[in-house]
């Protein structure tokens, strides 16, 4: 099958890794004044009461929502629940080095759900165009230093970034492959906003559970101060209800797979906010970085042989 990259498709899988690099950021630097779990159920409490206007009429239909109860609930638990909370709780005991190498294996874990749980057999130029993209993810991580991979040294917190991408893995490919229910015409005439708040309550559950759990361990109180609601309002709208907007068109244009390459885009996108503000410029092996992974886009969106 081949994809055609439209403009449009290539900014519907661009802005959310750019969201996500910001969301890396701010969540680093909310360590200490609240706590991680914490931080991701606040976050989707936020962006759900901001999607109630949106989308309140879908709750007034309650029978719809729970004959599909079980396929909402997965994508809330994988997407809300689980995937951001263990990445923010990952920042906490890993570096950001280790978790942007260990989330650049996203391409690696589509491909290996979409063929183990999705019957979705991987092409070699799928293949070519995973190693080109985690080369170009490499080239940042190393900073053009082959011998920095020698001085990378593994944590406990670095297993939850390996189990947040296998969870964003299924949480893609669900949305690829909905069930019959969710398909027309059995699907209501939910919008993007419906959908996304409905699966947000479902994974809240979640999310509320482990926050209250952390609370009972003796988590730090939340420290506010007027940074700390700004980055909070910052996480909500844009990483949450304008990255998962995009994602989904996305997904729904080029395929799950072709958007975890775009999704490698995301370590490239954090290592420029973070050199802007150091101050930083720009350096050569940003470019060559980059070049590899609009390579890896490029070869993966070719023709199925056969």
């Amino acid at each position: 099958m081949t994809v055609r990259l439209s403009g449009r498709t290539v900014f519907l899988m661009s802005l959310p890794p750019l969201l996500w690099a910001g969301n890396a950021i701010v969540g680093r630097l909310l360590v200490g004044s609240v706590p991680p779990v914490t931080l991701n159920f606040l976050r989707w409490a936020l962006a759900a009461l901001l999607l109630l206007p949106l989308a309140w009429r879908s709750l007034r239909r309650p029978r719809e929502i729970l004959a599909r109860w079980r396929y909402l609930a997965a994508l809330g638990v994988l997407g809300v629940g689980t995937y951001n909370a263990l990445q923010y709780l990952a920042l906490v005991t890993s570096t950001p080095i280790n978790v942007t190498l260990i989330a650049a294996s996203t391409p690696v874990w589509m491909l290996a759900v979409g063929a183990l749980a999705f019957r979705e057999r991987p092409s070699r130029r799928q293949l070519l165009g995973a190693v080109l993209s985690l080369l170009g993810v490499l080239t940042v991580l190393m900073r053009g230093d082959p011998t920095a991979l020698a001085t990378l040294r593994f944590v406990p917190g670095d297993l939850y970034v390996v189990v947040a991408v296998i969870a964003w893995s299924f949480y893609s490919w669900l949305l690829a492959r909905p069930p019959a229910s969710m398909r027309p015409p059995l699907r209501p005439d939910w919008d993007w906003a419906s959908l996304l708040l409905l699966q947000t309550l479902f994974g809240l559950f979640a999310a509320g559970t482990a926050a209250g759990v952390e609370q009972l361990h003796g988590a730090a109180p939340i420290v506010w101060t007027g940074w700390v609601i700004a980055a909070l309002a910052f996480v909500a709208i844009g990483p949450s209800i304008v990255a998962y907007r995009c994602w989904g068109l996305g997904i729904a244009a080029g395929g799950p797979a072709l958007a975890a390459f775009f999704g490698n885009l995301a370590p490239v996108f954090a290592a420029l906010m973070s050199a802007a503000l150091l101050g930083e410029a720009p350096r050569a092996f940003h470019i060559i970085a980059f070049a590899l992974i609009v390579a890896g886009i490029v070869v993966s969106t070719g023709r199925r042989p056969g």
